[in-house]
């Protein structure tokens, strides 16, 4: 069985690298090839997070991608990353896709968000509906969360699984740091743009509590920020899993918006990975894979953020403790090393029903 992906990003990409790229071996295994064709190159991921014009690179992307859509070639099944052409309008996206092969469009993120809550009302009249539209008419949606389910069943999508975005734990290796004797670092990972948006606003509090503590903050793949207690590392895929279990404690605020209730929780699960207590708010997955007082704690308001960074900062045995809690349950519902076979199986079905 041969299937190609319309991935958005390569290997660069965190979305296309975790829902797509890193299935490969577990695919090959039970005899299924995948061929990767992403929309954007990593000189268009450079350009965006460097803040400089990426037209060029945006244009060519879209050119390369009209080439894999319209040479299909002997492939079985069309893999798609929410929409192969971003901001076309769906009757002209389906007009060219290949009608003989199945599609099975995996969602992440609530994409859907960006059309049908978009400031212009032209947008929202031409692609409000566009990626419910692609949903009804998938052989299989596979949806991140419950959140990105649920709008998937309300399109009409005759067939949705939720398979979360998940690590191979071999990436991830066990806190190091057990004893509490070294001032404890605070983690998080993300882009430059994540930054922003959700630390930047909490980065008062967070220097504050780490000042109170002797301990850092870190932010893995965040711009260059010049503050006490605070450091910035560079993200590399390489490194971090080892920069991560160099943490003692993960963090993850969001806001409570409709595009942040379609997140994935990847960064909680990331620390969890590698034994570690996390924070988080109670936005959307994050109120499931966070077992409030077991494996980590949710926080809502500012004052609840310090008290719990306070108590996590003070005690090393509580980390141990909820770390130990948190990598079971990555083994047993957020690993690779378990949905590796059970993606496989959906993707196979997929092709077999189209035959039928």
């Amino acid at each position: 069985m041969k299937v190609r992906v319309l991935s958005r990003y390569g290997r660069t990409g965190a979305s296309s690298r975790l829902r797509f790229i890193s299935y490969e071996a577990a695919l090959r295994d039970a005899g299924v090839t995948m061929e990767v064709m992403p929309l954007f190159s990593d000189e268009y991921i450079d350009a965006l997070y460097g803040r400089r014009s990426k037209g060029r690179h945006a244009a060519a992307g879209y050119a390369r991608r009209l080439g894999d859509i319209l040479s299909p070639g002997d492939n079985d099944l069309l893999w798609i990353q929410s929409e192969a052409l971003p901001w076309v309008p769906w009757a002209i996206e389906q007009q060219l896709l290949p009608a003989r092969l199945p599609r099975v469009i995996d969602c992440d993120d609530a994409i859907f968000h960006r059309y049908d809550s978009h400031s212009s009302p032209i947008v929202r009249k031409l692609l409000g509906r566009k990626i419910d539209s692609s949903y009804a008419t998938a052989s299989l949606v596979t949806a991140g969360n419950s959140y990105l389910a649920e709008r998937a069943r309300a399109a009409g999508a005759p067939n949705v699984e939720i398979v979360p975005t998940v690590v191979d734990l071999d990436r991830y290796p066990q806190a190091k740091k057990t004893d509490g004797i070294d001032p404890p670092v605070i983690g998080w990972i993300g882009t430059p743009n994540t930054w922003a948006e959700y630390i930047e606003p909490k980065l008062d509090l967070l220097q504050a509590i780490a000042r109170e503590n002797g301990a850092t903050v870190r932010g893995i793949g965040a711009p260059a920020t010049f503050r006490e207690n605070v450091e910035t590392i560079a993200w590399s895929e390489e490194t971090e899993g080892e920069l991560i279990a160099d943490c003692d404690i993960g963090i993850m605020p969001l806001s409570d918006a409709p595009f942040a209730r379609g997140k994935c929780g990847y960064k909680l699960i990331q620390f969890m990975a590698c034994g570690l207590p996390v924070i988080a708010s109670p936005v959307g997955v994050n109120s499931e894979i966070v077992e409030h007082g077991v494996n980590g704690f949710l926080a809502e308001t500012d004052r609840e953020w310090a008290d719990y960074l306070r108590r996590l900062a003070s005690d090393p045995e509580l980390r141990l403790q909820m770390g130990v809690a948190g990598r079971k349950k990555v083994e047993s519902e957020f690993s690779l090393q378990v949905w590796g076979a059970r993606l496989t199986d959906l993707l196979v079905d997929a092709v077999v029903r189209n035959q039928l």
